[in-house]
């Protein structure tokens, strides 16, 4: 698929659109784009692996405001014919059919595994994987009931979607820099849970965003674990052209990347 035609498949997650405020959010979408519009030449296939936007709730007759910019580009991918995949993170969970019915993109509420070229992956949000975190595990059933997100569905968009900012923002700044500190291979989660599956299934490959930090993690001499970054702080991707897989930085971060 990828190394015959010479086209690439490409990774990217956590733009966070909307956050902190519309003038740095519209700096980012910019990036976001111009990054889209310069791989789409050599693009097999494009994954986003969730938390595209800082809140989205999908109503029956509103689309939330703004983002045409890269929605707009994400439909003029479509219609070339690149597929494209998106996966909910925990701040866009909230998503139905519109993405599918409007651009052609599927959407993937769990992990999920592809085969390409001969390698195995596992590729999903990060969200709730792994041990610990009892509270957000919670939560996310919560979120996550059909019955709550009718609740939140009938208040009027102005009042919902401006609670949803509010809560987000706060969430973000009791947290803080918090989780932009890799804590090593035995206390990252995200790395015990890969090794966990590791031991059920072979995969070539675990994808995932959620963790803000630009990660390629050898997990044994056959397999590696990246999280993809973010592109609030380093504006990383990774892209496998049938053979390799690398994660880079868009804005030549390189050198934040972990790499162990």
């Amino acid at each position: 698929m990828t190394s015959a035609s010479n086209k690439k498949i490409y990774f990217l997650s956590d733009f966070h659109l909307g956050a902190p405020d519309a003038v740095s959010s519209l700096q980012r979408e910019k990036q976001v784009v111009r990054f889209l519009d310069e791989i789409k030449n050599d693009a097999a296939e494009i994954f986003i692996v969730g938390d595209m936007f800082d809140f989205w709730y999908e109503y029956r007759k509103v689309v939330p405001k703004g983002f045409t910019r890269l929605l707009g580009k994400l439909a003029e991918l479509s219609d070339a014919g690149i597929p494209m995949h998106f996966f909910v993170g925990n701040h866009d969970m909230w998503m139905r059919d519109y993405f599918l019915k409007e651009l052609n993109i599927p959407v993937y509420f769990e992990p999920k595994e592809f085969e390409r070229n001969g390698k195995n992956f596992l590729i999903g949000h990060g969200d709730g994987l792994g041990p610990g975190d009892k509270g957000y595990k919670f939560l996310k059933k919560i979120f996550r009931n059909p019955f709550c997100k009718w609740l939140f569905g009938i208040l009027p968009p102005y009042i919902g979607m401006g609670l949803a900012n509010y809560l987000s923002r706060r969430s973000r700044a009791q947290t803080g820099a918090s989780e932009e500190v890799f804590l090593g291979e035995e206390k990252e989660w995200l790395i015990i849970y890969c090794k966990a599956i590791l031991k059920e299934k072979k995969f070539d490959f675990f994808v995932f965003g959620h963790r803000h930090l630009a990660i390629d993690f050898r997990l044994n001499d056959n397999c590696r674990y990246i999280n993809l970054g973010d592109w609030i702080h380093y504006y990383t991707y990774a892209v496998f052209d049938g053979n390799n897989f690398q994660l880079r930085s868009f804005l030549n971060k390189d050198e934040k990347i972990i790499r162990q």
